[in-house]
């Protein structure tokens, strides 16, 4: 009994076959099973003897598929009377089988009384995906200017016929982005690339193709090659580090106020490192004297110079010196600054003599930084200020200090979370005669939804800081309802008595609410709708406008093909505090701008009818446009135009019209010619015209010797070479020739890191150096020497040849021929090293193949199965040989068909089992083999029963 139960076991794991009794044979029959292409398995069929009389059947069997192919044949296949048998077909399916439904059809004959047997199992295969993609193929090397054509194959190996993607990131796919490929189908796929020829340095070029599914695209194979690029143009390494530093000089010519004058002025600017590792900075500017009246399109007399190394920094000259936002936050000047970092305090101080203020002829200021971690600090400062006892009675704020001032500060910003920072600053003034005091907060906030800032500072009416009896609260905040629609809201109000310096004017005091929505309803265009009030009020005397405007305002950007337009449209309400009067406001403005043939334009037009000037309801148009030509990267033209500017911005110089002309002439050397009519700071109608003509002259100055020229020589040795005499060597862009007796020279070369190449056209077709070239040199400021030699090449020659094999008297698995598309053809990939150099080819079966060009020497090839079918075998994968001069090795590859062989024996073996359920039935069945196929089953069991 227990025999039996592991001999059923046993025939399972064997044969994916199920056993039912008799009275289940139809559902037995009808079963589907799932084979796996490339593998060899069994199928089974019940017979049955329902006569008194045993029979004998010649039996043979067919399949509806190329692919699968039943091993037996042909057999006969005895049933005894009133018995029910299995019959087992072993098949098997070829890697390439497609995936699908199949029929296998067992045919039998009685061979007594001729009667038929017909049975028909369906089968599915199914699907197997199972693609490679390799590198076989890439140079070592190009010269730059040269294609790198690089190959890569592609074996389907599955049963699926793959409708491929080629793509390659830097490179073109010459066959096409498309690929279809057969099952068991191989094709090789080549990728290439134009080098760069102005390429200044060698590099090396990693060429990729990535090959993926049509039905599934994320998931994709990418292989990589890696070719050395050969500049043939290389820059030479600077032996010197050098500052870039560019002097100009203008000539300058304006009428002002119907006056005329007119000079030249020059200036110097550098900046850069002084030692080859970039740690210390050096900058320095020098600008003659203004030979005209100072405007924004000039410049001022300044000369200042800066050092910056590691923690250290000090400054000389003019510059814009800052204390803290409340006692000093800008004030130009001539001075000195110092400042040195150590790990956790930085410690400071500076010297200023204002230039452009006369309420201060010195300010002295010392600091100490205490840095609690990478975004929090803590600044304490003392600031103190000598007044000017010369013009006593003068001060532009009316706010002149009466003593020496003493100012004590303390500045701080801490991250409090990664989403809120703080900041604010206390600071105190004392003179002989007044006390004051300021302060500041500020508080920053991110989260994901809602951004925000809030500002507030005040300072006393005695404060002897920057601001003085004045306060100012400023704030935005914008919260994000979704990625296209945005709340927000945005108030200011500016300080109103604060000590600027005389230089240029202050703008207008603004105090204003702006609060609405911004909605993206396209990927190019956005609608905001905004309500608020503003109120303008002019510092100068006599004022030019003093109002309060209640508005609504709707802003359109829109990018309509190379168009991009904005549009505004503002209504509002204006109270005209200078005028006593009430009226509308209204202003409707388009900018349109658009680039094309490499000019860009921009158009502007605007159309007011406002209550916030002299008259009410007044008409006002303002209209003007800029064109910016670049006729090539070292040519450009600029021309601006624009009628009229709004009274609010009549503290600035304002430009009616403009042209600005710049011209490389050659490498570092530059022309430009502007010509401007403009509105001076402060003027609403007298127009000033400015122009100026400038050379400009860039170039690198020497500041530390880094290295010295060095020489490389060497001798070409002969070993079997028609000559050594005459052979063109080239380095970069340096060249030298061979003597009679094979010695080079390279002369004033730079150190550095070169490739030395032989020009093959100064050598016999056959000679070739015993050492890869191009080779890598690295010279040193020493003495460098590089000898090697030239010979001949050797070559590898071969045939890839396909043995078939035959057994006696039995069968073997690799014996069942299929029906294959003649196109395709098996293949092995051939890898010929001599341990520095790789290549690799494709060899087919039936084919010669060859390795060309060899240096002599110890060679080792390794065969590679390239998706060989499993009943392929490589009699031999590997060879090592030693190639001489002159020699070609022949090669023979044997590539055999294995055969897998299926042992029977000539004995019945019996199978039978009791259903427990029908204890007074007792069924057997027999898996009966005709003579003299039976199969050979190896049964351990315990004796015992």
């Amino acid at each position: 009994m227990i025999k039996n139960w592991i001999l059923y076991f046993i025939i399972l794991l064997l044969f994916p076959v199920l056993f039912f009794s008799q009275q289940q044979h139809k559902e037995f029959v009808s079963k589907k099973d799932s084979l796996l292409p490339g593998t060899a398995t069994s199928i089974s069929f019940t017979i049955e003897n329902t006569t008194s009389e045993n029979k004998v059947y010649d039996i043979h069997v067919e399949t509806s598929g190329q692919f699968i192919v039943p091993i037996i044949t042909k057999s006969e296949y005895s049933v005894s009377a009133g018995q029910s048998s299995v019959y087992i077909v072993p098949l098997r399916i070829a890697a390439e089988c497609p995936q699908g439904n199949y029929t296998v059809t067992l045919y039998g004959k009685e061979k007594n009384n001729g009667d038929p047997l017909i049975k028909t199992l369906q089968v599915i295969v199914s699907g197997s995906k199972k693609l490679t993609v390799t590198a076989i193929n890439s140079p070592e090397f190009v010269k730059a200017g040269e294609t790198i054509s690089s190959s890569f194959l592609l074996k389907n190996s599955g049963n699926i016929t793959e409708n491929l993607v080629l793509e390659s990131k830097n490179a073109i796919v010459d066959t096409g982005s498309q690929l279809l490929l057969l099952p068991g189908e191989t094709k090789i796929v080549t990728v290439s690339k134009k080098t760069n020829p102005d390429l200044g340095k060698n590099e090396y070029f990693n060429l990729n193709l990535s090959v993926s599914s049509a039905d599934n695209l994320k998931e994709n194979q990418t292989a990589y090659t890696t070719t050395k690029i050969i500049s043939v143009k290389p820059i030479e390494d600077d032996i010197y580090h050098r500052l870039p530093i560019s002097a100009s000089l203008s000539f300058i010519g304006m009428q002002n106020r119907g006056v005329y004058h007119d000079g030249f002025q020059g200036e110097i600017y550098g900046k850069g490192t002084l030692d080859k590792d970039n740690k210390g900075q050096l900058e320095f500017h020098a600008v003659s004297k203004n030979p005209v009246e100072f405007s924004s399109f000039t410049q001022y007399e300044e000369y200042f110079i800066n050092y910056k190394r590691d923690n250290f920094f000090v400054h000389l000259g003019d510059k814009t010196y800052t204390s803290s936002y409340l006692t000093e936050f800008a004030r130009y000047g001539r001075g000195a600054e110092f400042r040195y970092n150590f790990k956790k305090i930085s410690i400071g101080s500076f010297y200023n003599h204002p230039r452009f203020f006369r309420d201060v002829k010195d300010e002295f200021n010392i600091y100490s930084t205490f840095k609690i971690n990478k975004e929090s600090e803590i600044t304490t400062g003392y600031l103190y200020k000598i007044p000017r006892t010369e013009d006593e009675g003068f001060s532009l704020n009316r706010l002149n200090l009466d003593s020496n001032a003493h100012l004590p500060y303390a500045t701080g910003k801490f991250k409090l979370n990664k989403n809120i920072d703080v900041s604010g600053e206390l600071a105190y003034s004392k003179t002989e005669r007044t006390e004051g005091s300021a302060y500041m907060m500020q508080v920053l906030g991110s989260f994901e939804r809602i951004n925000g800032n809030i500002m507030y500072m005040r300072s006393s009416p005695q404060f002897a800081g920057y601001f003085t009896n004045t306060s100012t609260f400023n704030g935005n905040l914008q919260y994000k309802i979704s990625k296209r629609l945005n709340l927000f809201a945005n108030y200011v109000q500016d300080a109103k008595n604060f000590k600027r310096d005389t230089l240029f004017l202050a703008a207008p005091y603004r105090n204003y609410l702006q609060y609405g929505i911004n909605y993206k309803y396209a990927k190019k265009g956005s609608l905001m709708i905004y309500n608020g009030y503003q109120k303008y009020q002019d510092r100068l005397e006599p004022r030019q406008f003093d109002y309060y405007e209640r508005f609504l305002r709707v802003t359109v950007d829109q990018q309509i093909g190379a168009f991009q337009i904005n549009a505004q449209t503002q209504f509002g309400k204006t109270d005209n505090y200078l005028s006593d009067f009430n009226g509308n406001s209204s202003f409707y403005t388009l900018n349109l701008a658009f680039e094309k043939f490499k000019t860009s334009f921009n158009v502007y037009g605007s159309y007011a009818i406002t209550s916030r000037y002299q008259m009410k309801n007044e008409k006002q148009i303002y209209y003007g446009a800029r064109v910016l030509s670049r006729f090539s990267n070292n040519t450009y033209l600029s021309i601006f135009y624009q009628n009229n500017y709004l009274p609010e911005e009549y503290y600035n110089d304002r430009n009616l019209f403009e042209v600005l002309f710049h011209q490389q002439v050659f490498q570092g050397h530059e022309f430009d010619v502007s010509g401007r009519y403009a509105l001076q700071r402060g003027q609403l109608g007298n127009k000033d015209f400015i122009f100026s003509v400038r050379y400009t002259w860039r170039f690198n100055a020497p500041v530390q010797k880094i290295a010295e020229y060095t020489t490389l020589s060497g001798n070409i040795g002969n070993l079997g070479a028609k000559k050594i005499e005459g052979i063109r060597l080239t380095m970069g862009s340096h060249l030298s020739v061979t003597d009679k007796n094979g010695n080079y020279i390279f002369k004033n070369i730079t150190p550095g890191d070169y490739l030395l190449e032989i020009d093959r056209s100064t050598t016999e077709i056959n000679d070739i150096a015993d050492i890869p070239l191009p080779t890598q040199v690295l010279l040193t400021n020493k003495e460098n020497i590089f000898n090697f030699n030239l010979t001949t090449a050797a070559n590898i020659q071969g045939t890839v040849q396909l043995n078939e094999s035959s057994g006696n008297d039995q069968l073997g698995f690799a014996q069942f021929q299929f029906k294959k598309d003649k196109k395709k053809k098996e293949s092995i990939i051939i890898e010929t090293s001599n341990g520095e150099q790789i290549y690799r080819k494709v060899g087919f079966m039936g084919e010669k193949f060859d390795f060309t060009y060899l240096r002599p020497g110890n060679w080792n090839m390794k065969i590679y199965r390239n998706g060989l079918d499993k009943r392929y075998k490589i009699s031999m994968d590997t060879f090592s040989f030693l190639l001489n001069p002159s020699e070609t090795k022949d090669i023979t590859i044997n590539v055999v068909k294995q055969q897998t062989e299926v042992k029977y024996q000539q004995e019945s073996i019996k199978v039978g089992y009791n259903e427990i359920k029908r204890k007074n039935e007792r069924l057997q069945q027999h898996i009966i083999y005709s003579n003299p196929w039976y199969i050979r089953l190896c049964i351990f069991t315990n004796n015992r029963e």
